[in-house]
């Protein structure tokens, strides 16, 4: 499986840098993404959700929910903690914070998934993308603006919270979508890789790489994010005896490990952006973090699998 992780991560990659070569030789501009990113975001993403719902209730599955809803919880109480423990020692700022605790767990974990174990997984990595989007749009946006209000409006209307609800209600209900809608839904999920990824190298077009490298503290971040926050949910998800609580609970806990260990999120640089608080950098925390995953995400599988 690691093999098959990497041969999927560096395709993944391949993505990026031809986004990246379009912003190079001057036929798009960064700007440019943010028509595919709207695509990706109310189109393709919504379809892989509500599709990973379009399956059989059965008591084993029910059980699977369960542990993959209750492991995200533990994992992200967990950065919590672990970050605010860090945060002093560490000088860590606010994108810092934000970077280490939020990951990219929809756009890359999605295509991911689907590639190595099958459509039928999503649903679980569905339940991590949902925990983190109500802190990301409460807890990331105080980080990131100072303004202590919380929205429960851009919370509950999140396009990615509206198609996990929609997609429970369909499997709550027993409804199955008509064959050819169900159809168009998976054609439109096969594109989620190769396009994030095209953003992602659309948005590090207009970046000097090489300085971005010079930044130290950016080092500081990635080794957080990609390495020993990923490595403390592996020892605890390896040893704690949590795979035995559901039948396929290794894959189960293997989905949630991956979401742990993926890049920094880009939605922290979009939060940033709006905000004005170091978008520049976020942009750069993501850029790097996401090249870098390509070595430590199957990594992290092969330590998982021994």
């Amino acid at each position: 499986m690691v093999l098959l992780l990497l041969e999927h991560i560096v395709q993944l990659f391949l993505c990026l840098v031809l986004g990246w070569v379009l912003i190079r030789v001057g036929l798009l501009k960064p700007t440019d993404s943010r028509v595919l990113s709207v695509v990706c975001l109310y189109l393709v993403i919504p379809c892989i959700i509500v599709g990973a719902f379009q399956i059989d209730s059965t008591p084993e599955l029910l059980q699977g929910l369960a542990l993959s809803l209750g492991t995200a919880i533990g994992i992200h109480v967990l950065f919590f903690v672990f970050t605010a423990l860090l945060r002093r020692p560490l000088h860590l700022t606010p994108v810092e914070q934000a970077s280490v605790i939020y990951s990219n767990c929809g756009n890359l974990i999605i295509p991911l998934v689907t590639a190595i174990l099958g459509p039928q997984w999503v649903v679980f990595s569905s339940m991590y993308q949902l925990v983190q989007q109500f802190p990301l749009w409460s807890h990331c946006r105080i980080l990131l603006s100072g303004d202590r209000t919380i929205s429960l409006k851009k919370i509950f209307l999140n396009v990615n919270i509206l198609s996990v609800f929609a997609g429970v209600l369909l499997f709550a209900l027993n409804i199955s979508l008509p064959a050819v809608i169900e159809g168009t839904m998976d054609s439109m999920a096969a594109m989620v890789g190769p396009m994030s990824m095209i953003v992602a190298g659309m948005l590090m077009g207009d970046q000097d790489i090489l300085a971005v490298l010079r930044i130290r503290s950016i080092w500081k971040v990635a080794f957080l994010r990609l390495i020993a926050l990923p490595l403390t949910v592996l020892c605890i998800l390896k040893f704690s005896g949590l795979a035995a609580l559901a039948p396929d609970g290794e894959s189960i806990l293997l989905i949630s490990l991956l979401a742990a260990s993926a890049p920094a999120a880009s939605n922290v640089t979009q939060i940033a952006q709006v905000y004005g608080h170091e978008g520049d950098y976020a942009s750069a925390i993501n850029a790097i973090t996401t090249l870098l995953c390509i070595g430590t995400m199957p990594l992290m599988v092969f330590l998982y699998q021994l």
